[in-house]
């Protein structure tokens, strides 16, 4: 019996089998002898895209998983990634969420979570999104960064992703929850795509070396009317730093960031709920303005 280091959760490992720890020993299980826990994962899969697919919210999938098990959760996601991906969905990037440490605290957790962005996700500045395209949406500015080369090494460092960065963007995005009224944990919202929905990305690219990203302030209306303010610091104390976390994060699970990609690198103030008719802009010093509109 193999032993490993100590002081990890249980979980499932990145060869899908389930790896059980106590104070003393680590066992692997072969999913033939966790058919309980893999049932559990399979259904909170099948529930999240059913509601995708109806658009009725679901019970919290926190409560039929195993207990704060992140690795169960990012299973439950892949088998969903992996289901969207064979009906012909492409993935153009991924989100960071819980980049903000208040949010970490009230969840319990010391790390952000990430989630896949696909290209049927991304609206055009300015174009109308159905509210009833995205389950319980809310609105949050962001910074995006689009990438001009692959991420693959070990030990990235921070001139790694700025080297690999081509622009960043002004961007919303319309996060959701198949969660009935948002009532999440961590193991909830990685389960469910990191609450993803829709994004949307302004048209004008910047080049990072023009740019604070820490100090760029943010200001975000809905049809004039202030809803959230905030500023890069509010985001891991920087947009890079949440993206050098996923960039290395992704190389770790052995899916690297690739050129073309884009990332959301989390919210830089408080989301605000959106409504048929509502138009949402949001301003980030430096670069730009980028606007969603919601029609019924």
């Amino acid at each position: 019996m193999p032993r490993l280091a100590i002081g990890r959760m249980s979980g499932w490992n990145a060869l899908g089998n389930y790896v059980e720890r106590n104070d003393n020993c680590v066992r692997s299980k072969s999913r033939g002898e966790q058919t309980m826990s893999e049932k559990a994962i399979k259904s909170a899969a099948r529930r999240i895209r059913n509601a995708w697919n109806n658009g009725k919210p679901i019970k919290p999938v926190r409560e039929t998983l195993p207990p704060d098990d992140l690795e169960a959760a990012y299973a439950v996601q892949k088998i969903n990634t992996d289901h969207w991906i064979g009906e012909g969905r492409r993935v153009v990037g991924r989100k960071i969420g819980l980049t903000a440490k208040t949010v970490q605290v009230q969840l319990g957790v010391d790390q952000p979570d990430y989630g896949m962005l696909f290209a049927d996700m991304c609206v055009v500045d300015g174009d109308e999104i159905p509210v009833s395209k995205v389950l319980q949406p809310r609105a949050e500015a962001e910074v995006a960064l689009i990438l001009e080369y692959d991420l693959y090494q070990q030990q990235l460092t921070l001139l790694d992703l700025i080297d690999a960065t081509a622009y960043a963007l002004p961007a919303i995005e319309v996060v959701g929850s198949r969660i009935a009224k948002w009532d999440i944990n961590i193991v909830d919202t990685i389960s469910d795509n990191a609450s993803s929905g829709m994004f949307v990305l302004g048209t004008r690219p910047v080049h990072i070396e023009n740019l604070d990203l820490r100090g760029c302030g943010m200001v975000m209306e809905n049809r004039g009317d202030q809803v959230s303010i905030g500023a890069g610091v509010a985001c891991l104390g920087n947009p890079l730093n949440a993206a050098l976390w996923l960039a290395r994060k992704m190389v770790e699970v052995d899916t690297p960031l690739n050129a073309g990609d884009v990332i959301m690198t989390g919210a830089l103030g408080p989301m605000a709920p959106v409504t048929p008719g509502d138009v949402i802009e949001a301003r980030i010093e430096g670069l730009g303005s980028v606007r969603a509109a919601f029609s019924s």
